[in-house]
C-alpha cells in the first residue's frame, strides 16, 4: 500500500456525512443496493443486543440474590412478580395491569442495573461492569432513540407522499401571520 493509495482511501472516508439527512440517505442507498446484507447485519445486531440484555438480566438476578441472601430462583421470581404485567378486560377494553405503575418501571430497572454496575465496579469485575454499563446507557437512551428514529422515518416517508405536508417545527420566537393587500 503506497502513500497515494492511503491518502485516496482517507479522502474518500473523510467526506462529511455528519448531517442526519446524509446518513439517512446513505443507509437507504445501502439497503436498496444490498438488502440481504443489510438484513443479515440488522438481525445480527439485534441478536447481539438481546444476548447482552439477557446476560445483564442474569447478572442483576445474581447480585440481587447475593444482597437478599437467597438463591437465584427466588430472586428471579421476585423480579418476575414485581415487573409482571397481566391482561385485564374492563369495560370491553383490553388493558395491561401490573404492580408497578408505568412511570416507575423504567427508573426502577435502570436503578437495579446501576446498582449492579456499582457492585461490579466496586469488586473490580471488568467484563460484567462493561455489560451492565452498556445496558444502563441503552435503557437511558432507548426512549429518545426510539422517538428520534420513528420521527425521522415518518419524516422521510411523508416527505415524498403527494398531497401530504409534514408539520413545520414550531419556533416560539417567530410570529407567523398572513397579510392581504387591499385593492384601492
Amino acid at each position: 500500500m503506497t502513500l497515494e493509495s492511503t491518502v485516496k482511501i482517507y479522502d474518500s472516508l473523510s467526506i462529511p456525512i455528519f448531517r442526519s439527512t446524509q446518513i439517512l440517505g446513505f443507509l437507504v442507498r445501502t439497503a436498496i443496493a444490498k438488502p440481504k446484507l443489510v438484513l443479515v447485519l440488522v438481525v445480527l445486531a439485534l441478536a447481539a443486543l438481546a444476548g447482552t440484555i439477557t446476560y445483564t438480566g442474569y447478572l442483576v438476578i445474581g447480585v440481587l440474590a447475593e444482597y437478599l441472601g437467597t438463591g437465584r430462583v427466588l430472586a428471579g421470581l421476585l423480579l418476575g412478580v414485581v415487573f409482571a404485567r397481566f391482561p385485564l378486560i374492563r369495560e370491553r377494553r383490553l388493558r395491561l395491569v401490573g404492580l408497578l405503575p408505568k412511570p416507575v418501571r423504567r427508573p426502577l430497572m435502570v436503578s437495579l442495573v446501576a446498582l449492579c454496575l456499582v457492585h461490579f465496579v466496586w469488586h473490580g469485575d471488568t467484563v460484567p461492569a462493561l455489560f451492565t454499563g452498556f445496558v444502563t446507557v441503552f435503557l437511558l437512551g432507548f426512549s429518545w432513540l426510539r422517538r428520534t428514529l420513528f420521527d425521522r422515518a415518518l419524516a422521510s416517508v411523508f416527505k415524498f407522499v403527494p398531497g401530504r405536508r409534514t408539520p413545520k417545527p414550531a419556533d416560539d420566537m417567530v410570529i407567523e401571520g398572513e397579510f392581504k393587500e387591499k385593492k384601492e
